[in-house]
C-alpha cells in the first residue's frame, strides 16, 4: 500500500464503483471517459481505473499539491489518465479544451479533502492551532482576511448561510470587538472565542463548537456552494446517453443541491395538464438511489469522515422520439 493511500480513506467506495462502472466499459468506437471532478489523491479514480480496464480518466482538482499526489499514485495507469488543475466549475472549458464535450461517468465527492484537513498548516482543522487559511488552491482570499475585513453583517450572514450557526450575530460581534486591538491569525484563537461566545448548553448538543464557524468560512473562501452550482448542471450536461453521475455530499446545504439538481432532471418538462410528453421534454435523468444513501455503520466506524457522507446517483436516459403517456416520477 502506498503512501498515499495511506493517508486517504476513499469514502463508499464499493457503492461509487457498482453505480459508475456500468456506464465505463467499452462499446465501439473511442474509450469510454470517467470525469473525476474532485480527484482528491486519487482513491475513487485508481479503484474505477483497476475495476473497468477500458476506462480513461480525466480528474480535475484546484490544489496542485493534490494533483502531484494523485499523479504518483496513478502512474501505473499511463496514458488512460489525464490530470488538470482546475476548480469544477470549470468543467465546460476543461472539457471543451480536450475535445471531449460528452463523458460516460462524473464523479463529484465534494467538501474538504484528506489532505488538506491533514495539513496542519493550511487551518482546515479546529482541532490543531494552525494559521487561519483554509484555502483549496491558489485564490487569494484566506480565512484570516474574512474574520479581520468583513463587516459584522457580512459575517453574521456567513455564519448563518453557510455554517448554519443559531449564535452567528452574537459570533460576529464579538470577532468584530476583538479583531480591532488583535487581528484574528491562527485557528486557536477562534476555536477559543467561540468557547467563550457559544452556551455551553448548546455546546453538549450541537458538537463541537467551532464546527459550523470552520465550515462556514471554508465555504466563503473557497466559493463552494457557488462553484457547485455552476457545475453540477455542467456535469449532467456532459454525460453522453447511459452515462451514470454519483455525487458525495457531507452537509445539508451541498445535499440540497444535488438533490434539487438531479430531481429537476428525473422529470419531464412538459405542462402538467398534457396527456402526453411531447419530444425533447422528456427527462434527461432516471435517479438510481433513493433519496440519500448513507454509509453503513460500519465503515462510518472505520473511517469517521464518511459519517456525514450523503450519495445520490443518477443515469442519463434516452430523449424519446416522439410523443409519450406522461408517467410519474417518484424522488
Amino acid at each position: 500500500m502506498t503512501a498515499t493511500s495511506d493517508r486517504h480513506v476513499p469514502v463508499m467506495l464499493t457503492e461509487i464503483i457498482a453505480l459508475l462502472s456500468p456506464a465505463l466499459t467499452a462499446s465501439g468506437g473511442r474509450p469510454p471517459v470517467l470525469l473525476d471532478c474532485t480527484l482528491g489523491m486519487g482513491g475513487h479514480a485508481e479503484a474505477l481505473l483497476a475495476a473497468c480496464p477500458d476506462a480513461h480518466l480525466i480528474g480535475l482538482d484546484r490544489d496542485p499539491e493534490a494533483l502531484g499526489l494523485a499523479g504518483e499514485r496513478l502512474a501505473p495507469y499511463g496514458d488512460r489518465v489525464r490530470l488538470v488543475e482546475a476548480v469544477y466549475d470549470e468543467l465546460p472549458e476543461v472539457l471543451a479544451d480536450l475535445g471531449r464535450p460528452q463523458v460516460q461517468a462524473v464523479l463529484l465527492d465534494l467538501g474538504v479533502s484528506s489532505l488538506q484537513i491533514d495539513d496542519a498548516e493550511r487551518g482546515f482543522a479546529y482541532a490543531q492551532d494552525a494559521p487561519l487559511d483554509m484555502r483549496m488552491g491558489r485564490q487569494e482570499l484566506t480565512a484570516a482576511e474574512i474574520l479581520n475585513t468583513y463587516s459584522r453583517v457580512d459575517l453574521a450572514r456567513i455564519l448563518r448561510t453557510y455554517g448554519e450557526e443559531r449564535f452567528a450575530d452574537k459570533i460576529a460581534r464579538r470577532v468584530v470587538a476583538e479583531r480591532e486591538d488583535n487581528p484574528f491569525t491562527t485557528s486557536g484563537r477562534l476555536v477559543e472565542l467561540l468557547y467563550r461566545t457559544i452556551p455551553m448548553a448548546s455546546r453538549k448538543s450541537g458538537g463541537h463548537p467551532a464546527k459550523r464557524t470552520f465550515q462556514a468560512l471554508r465555504i466563503e473562501v473557497n466559493a463552494e456552494l457557488e462553484a457547485l452550482e455552476s457545475v453540477l448542471p455542467s456535469s449532467v450536461a456532459a454525460l453522453a446517453m447511459g452515462g451514470r453521475i454519483a455525487v458525495l455530499a457531507y452537509h445539508s446545504l451541498e445535499d440540497r443541491l444535488v438533490k434539487q439538481v438531479l430531481a429537476v432532471g428525473s422529470h419531464d418538462r412538459a405542462p402538467r395538464d398534457m396527456p402526453v410528453v411531447p419530444a425533447g421534454l422528456g427527462a434527461e435523468l432516471r435517479l438510481l438511489t433513493r433519496g440519500a444513501q448513507r454509509p453503513t455503520p460500519e465503515e462510518a466506524e472505520r473511517n469517521p469522515r464518511a459519517a456525514s457522507a450523503r450519495l445520490r446517483a443518477a443515469v442519463r436516459i434516452e430523449q424519446p422520439g416522439g410523443v409519450r403517456p406522461r408517467q410519474e416520477v417518484s424522488v
